[in-house]
């Protein structure tokens, strides 16, 4: 194998070992979870996460799944499903907001709710507060992805603007039990971030709360790490450090690069861009992919690859970008500035497209020096 596939290869294994239906199933039967009542799943891994927690309990337990766009593939016939917009909601996100509370509200004393969650889940399924306009929470949301802010900043102000975040939803479920289940997409994996805490409660909740998150960054780089050494690779660095603003994190690495012995480098998180105006194609992977392509520019040895794991970058069906040292050219510097590096990429056929993988752990950036 070239070095494109061996990355390739090593990705698709972190990935697997943190796709939805393992996660769940494996959480399942290692907790003994008892046979719930009723299943909601909401986030990008959502049909995934539902279709193992039906194939371990019985497809005869009623399901809500609330997704992305073409994420819901492989559900059976008595599930709901809502598909939204990602990641600016859509009115598709409002219905399957209401869906979720009207689902919550409803059950009855001594029931038993499983809550699957997964990245996404702050775009797909939302009900503003007092009389926000769809209109409104879409220039909001936007305004917040274009300028650049960790996770924590823009969860915080998703709260203050949502009846369903930050545990809002679960404050209306009068059952006995909730046992929520979560494939973390951001630092820390606290179950009050992962979708802005759709899947949490209130510390004093009237039921009994069972939070577990199942999957994870760490848990795909350490499975990364594994394939390398299994194709023998010799493992240079594995880190958690991709947490700053592209042009911040792209020289660093860049020299990280450089300086590397032979080896691979595994590096997990999730960078931010800030937006022009008028941004064209891409997202903060397509952006950090191109950016360090002109980092190792002639560096014959060295191949990188940054991917969002849950199979897509942005509003685009790429989850990244496949670059190498013959990959930049001075034209790029135009398309990083207009946000638009999924075009360049494209034209270079350095375009990294998986599909939707029923995953979301952040980002993995693998770098291979032979």
């Amino acid at each position: 194998m070239n070095s494109a596939e061996l990355l390739t290869e090593i990705w698709n294994a972190g990935v697997d070992a943190v796709r939805g239906d393992i996660a769940v199933t494996t959480a399942l039967e290692e907790q003994n979870t008892a046979r719930p009542d009723q299943i909601l799943a909401v986030g990008k891994a959502a049909a995934a996460m539902a279709k193992a927690a039906r194939a371990h309990f019985g497809n005869d337990i009623p399901a809500l799944v609330v997704t992305k766009y073409d994420h819901a593939d492989g559900l059976d016939d008595g599930v709901k499903i809502i598909e939204a917009a990602h990641p600016v909601p859509d009115e598709n996100s409002l219905r399957g907001g209401r869906a979720l509370v009207d689902v919550v509200a409803t059950m009855p004393a001594n029931s038993h709710l499983l809550m699957l969650v997964s990245g996404g889940a702050s775009a797909l399924a939302e009900c503003p507060v007092g009389d926000m306009s769809l209109a409104e929470l879409q220039a909001e949301n936007t305004r917040l992805l274009s300028q650049g802010l960790d996770i924590h900043a823009m969860n915080k102000r998703r709260k203050e603007i949502s009846a369903v975040k930050g545990g809002g939803l679960l404050s209306r479920f009068q059952g006995a039990h909730v046992t929520t289940l979560a494939i973390s997409d951001v630092e820390g994996d606290a179950l009050g971030v992962i979708g802005s805490g759709i899947g949490d409660a209130a510390p004093d909740a009237s039921f009994t709360f069972d939070p577990h998150i199942v999957a994870s960054n760490a848990i795909a780089r350490s499975a990364c790490a594994t394939k390398a050494r299994e194709l023998g690779l010799d493992v240079i660095a594995n880190e958690e450090t991709l947490y700053d603003d592209v042009v911040a994190l792209t020289p660093r690495i860049g020299q990280e690069l450089r300086d590397s012995p032979k080896g691979l480098r595994i590096y997990g998180g999730e960078p931010t861009v800030i937006l022009p105006a008028n941004p064209g194609e891409g997202g903060r992977n397509q952006a950090l992919a191109l950016a360090l392509a002109q980092e190792i520019t002639d560096q014959d040895t060295l191949t990188v690859l940054v991917a969002g794991t849950d199979g897509t970058d942005g509003p685009t069906k790429a989850a990244g970008g496949l670059v190498d040292g013959s990959t930049w050219q001075d034209e790029a510097k135009t398309f990083l500035t207009d946000a638009n590096s999924g075009v360049f990429l494209r034209r270079r056929t350095a375009l990294f497209t998986s599909g939707p993988t029923g995953t979301n752990v952040m980002d993995l950036a693998l770098a291979l020096k032979s």
